[in-house]
């Protein structure tokens, strides 16, 4: 008798629930991997306001793309700004807390928006706990 892995052992069969038939839960389970792969191409209105002694921005109104990360913020904000990877800037949305920089900024515009706009503050000192 074939050793399993070996290229004489006998096929395995799948159990039934991994079988590659395509039942309605398999159809729905791929439609929805389907749609989670997609970018959400919409965009979100980011108002960019300086804190403390942060310089002031030209332009502070920015349509950000809302499945981006708000890592992605940060560095488009140290762009505009020109500051590099080692000089402090801290972010705040609303005043209020530094949110993660995994969060989604789709997530953080459901959920913190004002009148139509996600605004982030920026500073070069921690402002807030």
């Amino acid at each position: 008798m074939a050793q399993a892995g070996s290229p004489d052992a006998p096929p395995r069969s799948l159990p039934s629930w991994a079988a590659p038939e395509h039942s309605e839960t398999f159809i729905e389970a791929t439609k929805a991997l389907d749609t989670y792969k997609q970018r959400d191409a919409t965009k979100v209105i980011v108002r960019f306001k300086a804190v403390g002694n942060a310089p002031i921005m030209k332009q502070n109104f920015y349509k950000i793309t809302s499945s981006n990360r708000f890592q992605a913020v940060i560095q488009f904000l140290r762009k505009e700004l020109g500051w590099q990877a080692g000089e402090p800037l801290f972010t705040y949305v609303n005043l209020a807390f530094s949110p993660a920089p995994d969060d989604t900024v789709s997530n953080l515009f459901k959920s913190f928006s004002t009148e139509g706009h996600l605004i982030v503050n920026y500073s070069t000192t921690a402002a807030w706990g």
